[in-house]
């Protein structure tokens, strides 16, 4: 796609069209305040971009029946979603539909060379299965800081080997079409907010729980970034100064007491000293243990995976709860590969986070699960690309 809109007037319409899909020119008129000849113009002159079609008759609402017009059928996104262990990859039509998707073991810790050869491999497998020739735009999520206007990651502490690397540049390199990288829990943040619990959320905080801990935080509609790209970077708030040292090279932060690797450390180390039957016997059938086997252990009633989950809940609730007082949302949603712990791990949250903020920023507050889960990031990394490109310079 080479067509951008050339107004204001246009970027609204293409993502009324994309977050609402087919719409008559009546119902398009209901929604934009232009007059009925201003919006006939700005949408034929959509129309003759290619960006949007006719798209059948639009149903009777009293006179002559209009045709209803759509985005462009041919519109591909791909949304990317790195995480600590593992890739998500997925090809989203012009309403951020995902029509492919695939999902495979990598570890960030190879390095942006190899991890990047995999995604490639990817998005050929999907190429080979259908969903898409080429791509009008491509989003990308990274584990850990990114300065956003320039897509290169900044000193992320569980990616080793990326720090400074052009992610935006190589890969629009490779995949010619326009490139544009976050933070992982930032998209995770904007795929809730697409098609997932914050659909209707306009301030609300996303807290991503897997290997590491994040934290996207959304104003007003809109992903607030901060001044150099680093906000809501939680996993790294101290909750006990004499606690575990941490990745990042500090001690007692929260993702060195509660994450998906501190999961794996404290029930290894229960299972080899004999505190925990049910774990000792799932090390001993696959030689190492991970965040799902402490869920598994959970729900077989093993008392020291329950404690994990409760502790870690708890610590993670009272950070949760000095930015609920700070920020004052209006929904958290809570997602990351440890949701699986589940409604224990929730709990746990929910009464540190309402105990300890005032009632006021607590008293209508939803505390949840994400609803879109795998493809919670790669619905936003495709939701970012697309607000790119349906927008004015």
């Amino acid at each position: 796609m080479t067509a951008r809109p050339s107004n204001a007037h246009q970027a609204r319409l293409l993502r009324l069209l994309r977050d609402g899909g087919p719409h008559s020119r009546a119902q398009l008129g209901d929604r934009v305040r232009l007059s009925r000849s201003k919006l006939g113009v700005e949408v034929d002159r959509l129309l003759e971009t290619g960006l949007v079609v006719m798209d059948g008759l639009a149903a009777s609402r009293g006179g002559r029946r209009s045709h209803t017009v759509r985005l462009s059928p041919q519109l591909r996104f791909l949304g990317v979603d790195i995480g600590a262990t593992s890739v998500d990859v997925a090809v989203t039509n012009a309403e951020l539909e995902v029509l492919g998707h695939l999902n495979e073991p990598v570890d960030v810790r190879q390095g942006p060379v190899a991890v990047f050869e995999r995604v490639l491999a990817m998005v050929d497998a999907l190429r080979d299965g259908g969903t898409a020739q080429g791509f009008d735009g491509a989003g990308i999520g990274v584990p850990g800081p990114v300065r956003f206007p320039e897509g290169v990651p900044v000193a992320p502490p569980i990616m080793p080997g990326w720090d400074g690397f052009p992610v935006r540049e190589a890969l629009g390199q490779e995949l010619g079409c326009p490139v544009l990288v976050d933070n992982d829990v930032n998209l995770m943040a904007l795929g809730e907010q697409q098609a997932g619990v914050a659909r209707s959320a306009r301030d609300f905080l996303c807290v991503k729980i897997g290997t590491g801990i994040g934290c996207g935080v959304v104003v007003g509609g809109e992903v607030h970034r901060g001044a150099t790209g680093s906000a809501g970077d939680i996993g790294h708030i101290q909750v006990d100064p004499q606690g575990r040292r941490c990745a990042c090279g500090n001690r007692g932060c929260l993702e060195a007491h509660f994450s998906g690797a501190a999961l794996a450390r404290d029930a290894s180390a229960a299972a080899r000293e004999g505190r925990s039957p049910e774990l000792a016997g799932r090390l001993a059938a696959s030689g190492e243990l991970t965040a799902v086997d402490v869920a598994a252990a959970a729900a077989a009633g093993d008392e020291f995976a329950l404690d994990l989950i409760r502790e870690g809940g708890a610590r993670t609730g009272q950070v949760i709860a000095t930015l609920v007082s700070f920020f004052n949302p209006g929904l958290v949603v809570i997602g990351g590969g440890v949701t699986g712990l589940g409604h224990t791990l929730l709990a746990s949250l929910r009464t540190q986070v309402y105990r300890r903020s005032l009632p006021l920023a607590t008293g209508n507050l939803p505390i949840v699960l994400g609803e879109l889960g795998q493809v919670a990031g790669v619905t936003g990394a495709a939701r970012l690309i697309s607000d790119h490109l349906f927008s004015v310079d």
